[in-house]
């Protein structure tokens, strides 16, 4: 069964999913001459064409940067995820776009403190900050941004928007896209000061074992057990096994309960399914168009973006 999987994977026509199966399941490089040839191929891929089939004549998306999910902080995430390669200029005026909205002073202004705790979305500066390092175009622009998530970390290590005063705790939501960020800015900074911001953070999933109460067996939230493709901020069980993964921490003793979850969830024919998807194609909808369509959920059916990287998950964590 697996090795069937394996050779479905490792030929999918879709560059992108080879990409997770060469970074997840075999566990390449990035300077793995292999993976750079399969980025090249996702650069032309038709997903990606439809990602970025709106750019304006200067380069940039018709729409705000927030916009879900068409607008350039959307896309670049999903660049990020996808394997689109670094080093590619056409992509700056996206960054750009992001950078405008995000440091436009008015817009500053508005974030509050209440009760001593910054009430601040800091996944879309995070998301921001990631896709600068990523596409290798980290500037004082992404120093800025970096600078304003680590100002509004909590006390517990996290981020939260919540504006109702007695809120005390981090949100996942909130904190896992400001992790890998951070993680991926420390990498290319030695920031101490980054460092020690990830590792307060890692501990705002692993005391929770990803996805339980701190005490007890009760589950967060019903949605963390609901997988999906693309989770853009939404959070799961498997998002937070790639997360640990990216952060070095998929050894730590406290991800086996989401493991043992996950492997539960495997199918007969050994894949893994969809349980829910965040997006429409309707361009009727107010707000979470998609210019691709990532497929419907089915629990009795294989997934196989869900698949590659539960299976690359699975691998590492020397489960298959």
């Amino acid at each position: 069964m697996e090795k069937t999987l394996v050779e479905y994977f490792s030929a999918h026509q879709n560059p992108s999913i080879r990409y997770m199966f060469l970074t997840g399941y075999e566990n390449l490089a990035p300077t793995s001459p292999r993976l750079k040839k399969v980025m090249e191929e996702v650069r032309s891929s038709e997903l990606v064409a439809a990602l970025v089939g709106t750019l304006t004549e200067s380069g940039e998306i018709p729409f705000n940067a927030y916009s879900k999910w068409r607008g350039a902080f959307w896309t670049l995430l999903q660049l990020v995820d996808l394997g689109y390669p670094p080093g590619d200029s056409a992509l700056v005026p996206l960054m750009e776009q992001n950078h405008e909205w995000l440091l436009d002073p008015a817009f500053l202004k508005r974030i509050p403190q209440i009760n001593g705790r910054w009430r601040r979305c800091a996944l879309q500066e995070a998301g921001s900050v990631l896709a600068d390092v990523h596409f290798g175009f980290v500037t004082a622009k992404t120093e800025e941004l970096v600078e304003q998530v680590l100002k509004w970390q909590w006390p517990d290590g996290g981020w939260n928007c919540d504006k109702k005063p007695p809120a005390s705790h981090s949100s996942f939501y909130e904190t896992w896209i400001p992790l890998r960020a951070l993680n991926a800015y420390a990498r290319v900074s030695r920031d101490d000061r980054v460092r020690q911001a990830v590792e307060k953070a890692a501990e705002v999933f692993l005391r929770h074992r990803l996805y339980k109460k701190s005490t007890g067996e009760d589950i967060i939230l019903p949605n963390f057990m609901q997988l999906a493709y693309p989770a853009y901020w939404h959070y799961d069980v498997l998002v937070g096994l790639l997360l640990m993964d990216e952060i070095g921490r998929l050894s730590d003793p406290r991800c086996k309960d989401a493991l043992d979850w996950l492997e539960s969830r495997q199918l007969p024919g050994g894949g893994f399914p969809a349980d829910v998807k965040y997006f429409t194609t309707s361009l009727k909808a107010a707000s979470g168009v998609s210019p691709v369509n990532w497929g419907a959920p089915n629990v009795r059916k294989q997934n196989d973006f869900i698949t590659v990287r539960s299976l690359g998950i699975l691998k590492k964590a020397g489960r298959l």
